[in-house]
């Protein structure tokens, strides 16, 4: 969920601990490494389309079926897979052609032998068959598994939150985020009289005879595993149209029956979503599987065409406001949070865990410039200030690569902060949207790592921006604006920063705006007068200090 390592800030809890300074450096498994990078027997193949068909029972917590796995051959005389599936869920059989092939676990990844070489440029197809009680998730959507809930007339109701733990906790796929699939079936059995709500668009309803129906779901366009969704509940459905900038987008609802007329007032602010999005990001970036809402039993997540909602049918956060400024009750925080990651997410997908604030730094950003559009830069910039009280500065915000290991939960508002500087620093709001907008478009379904996007916006910002991104992405200090006045000379320079850190800063001296450059060597300006104030720019996430005052 996208918002665990800010809300846990907040005292709200998750478990995903922020951690300190000794956290990095601690000792990985071997099947951190099995998880977390690249192995050997996942680099070989190209990952192109899953077919999920399973069946849910929640009368004994079970999930059974199989994942037929097809393939694209990279590497020549290839015989050895890699599939991820965590206990206690169990593989019970795979096979090829027909044919069950030997399969060996390790852990929570399981080695599957071919029993033909693999050709390169050729393509394969697997089906693993897999039953079990997948790990229950104890607080969702901060830990990982399925939660086994009952709505207020005592029906099931059934959803999954697997971010970070990982789509393998209840479904056996290829679990690094570096491939995904080019489309994927899903097709979800549930109980007689409850619906299943799933990614992508509704191509079919079968009927059995004990009155279990089987909802089949096809995702046209590629999706992040932790992305699939799995909503099982007694819904209502209503539908809408939005007129976005790629035609008519496909608007489809699922509240739980009895509060259907709450959502059909709550969640019209997903027009609103919309139209701040598509202006500062570019088009949604699934259109071929429109938009869904669905009421989930926990908080929210951005699962892919499928965002699903447990805000109470409020404003703010459950009612609150975490900027502390007020514009955060302007807005459901879950509605337009979860469905920002569209665009950052599930749009552009990091390839590895450690880049998290690809994801939760823009998207963070997001509730401000959705602010930006209805109601002003002022309300937007005063928002994102306002976060800055939940800021730890506590570990770096890049994780550890290859471990499957994420960093601080500052990637939320420190980095939508760091964001909000390179706002200043561009200082032409149609510039900076256009690099937004450019990101969407230029990475366009595509996995992504931080060099890659680093490089972007250094490119179009059209500076060197690699101190900046050190500095708040890869260093818990604050960056601090020394100066000092001699006479008519003002001194100044960074403190508290990398040694190369050079970035940009607005100032007001003596009631007169101006652009310093500072570096960390100390720097001059004649000044028109000999006492002269100077105040930083707040929309800066820096501070300051008159070090010959001090």
């Amino acid at each position: 969920m996208k918002t665990r390592h800010l809300l846990r800030t907040m005292a709200l809890g998750s478990i995903l601990c922020l951690g300190t300074a000794a956290a990095q450096a601690q000792e990985f498994t071997r099947q951190d490494t099995l998880r977390g990078s690249i192995t050997p027997e996942r680099a070989w193949w190209d990952l192109t389309f899953y077919h999920l068909d399973i069946a849910v029972n929640p009368q004994d917590s079970s999930i059974s079926g199989s994942n037929t796995i097809r393939y694209k051959v990279l590497e020549p005389n290839q015989q050895r897979m890699q599939v991820d599936l965590q206990p206690p869920m169990r593989i019970s059989r795979v096979t090829q052609q027909g044919k069950d092939v030997p399969v060996q676990q390790d852990g929570n990844a399981w080695f599957v032998q071919l029993q033909e070489p693999q050709q390169a440029g050729t393509e394969g197809e697997i089906k693993v068959y897999y039953s079990g009680k997948p790990q229950v998730s104890e607080n969702p959507p901060w830990s990982g598994g399925i939660t086994w809930a009952q709505d207020a007339n005592g029906k099931p109701w059934v959803a999954n939150s697997n971010q970070g733990d990982g789509a393998s906790l209840w479904w056996p796929c290829k679990d690094h985020m570096y491939d995904e699939p080019d489309s994927m079936r899903i097709s979800v059995r549930a109980p007689k009289g409850l619906m299943d709500v799933s990614n992508g668009q509704l191509k079919g309803v079968q009927e059995h005879a004990d009155g279990s129906k089987t909802y089949h779901w096809y995702v046209a366009n590629p999706i992040n595993n932790y992305g699939v969704n799995l909503s099982i509940g007694d819904y209502a459905h209503y539908a809408e149209t939005y007129k976005g900038e790629k035609g008519e987008l496909a608007l489809n609802f699922f509240p739980l029956r009895y509060n259907l007329d709450k959502a059909k007032k709550q969640w019209a602010q997903t027009h609103q979503m919309l139209e701040a999005f598509e202006h500062w990001f570019g088009p949604y970036p699934f259109y071929e599987d429109g938009f869904k809402l669905i009421e989930v039993p926990y908080l929210g997540m951005e699962h892919q065409s499928a965002v699903t909602y447990g805000n109470g049918y409020q404003n703010g956060y459950r009612g609150r406001d975490l900027s502390g400024t007020g514009w955060g009750l302007k807005f459901d925080f879950i509605i337009i949070h979860e469905a920002g990651h569209e665009w950052f997410a599930n749009n552009i997908t990091y390839k590895d865990v450690a880049d998290m604030w690809i994801h939760e730094s823009f998207t963070n950003y997001s509730e401000s410039l959705f602010l930006d559009y209805h109601y002003g830069t002022q309300a937007a910039n005063e928002y994102v200030i306002g976060l800055r009280n939940i800021i730890q500065n506590d570990i770096p915000i890049i994780g550890v690569y290859n471990v499957n290991k994420e960093g601080s939960g500052d990637m939320y508002p420190k980095g939508s902060n760091m964001l909000h500087n390179l706002r200043q620093i561009v200082n032409n709001d149609e510039k900076w949207r256009s690099i937004l907008r450019g990101l969407n478009k230029d990475f366009y379904h595509q996995t992504v790592t931080t060099q890659q996007i680093e490089g972007y916006l250094s490119q179009h910002v059209g500076r060197d921006l690699t101190p900046v991104f050190d500095q708040y992405l890869r260093d818990v200090r604050i960056p601090r604006l020394e100066y000092k006045v001699n006479g008519k000379t003002l001194q100044y320079r960074w403190a508290n920063t990398v040694d190369t850190f050079d970035m940009p800063v607005r100032v007001t001296v003596n009631g007169e705006t101006q652009w310093l450059e500072p570096t960390t060597a100390w720097q001059e300006l004649k000044l028109k007068k000999k006492k002269s104030k100077l105040e930083v720019d707040p929309n800066f996430y820096v501070t300051a200090q008159n070090v010959a005052a001090a």
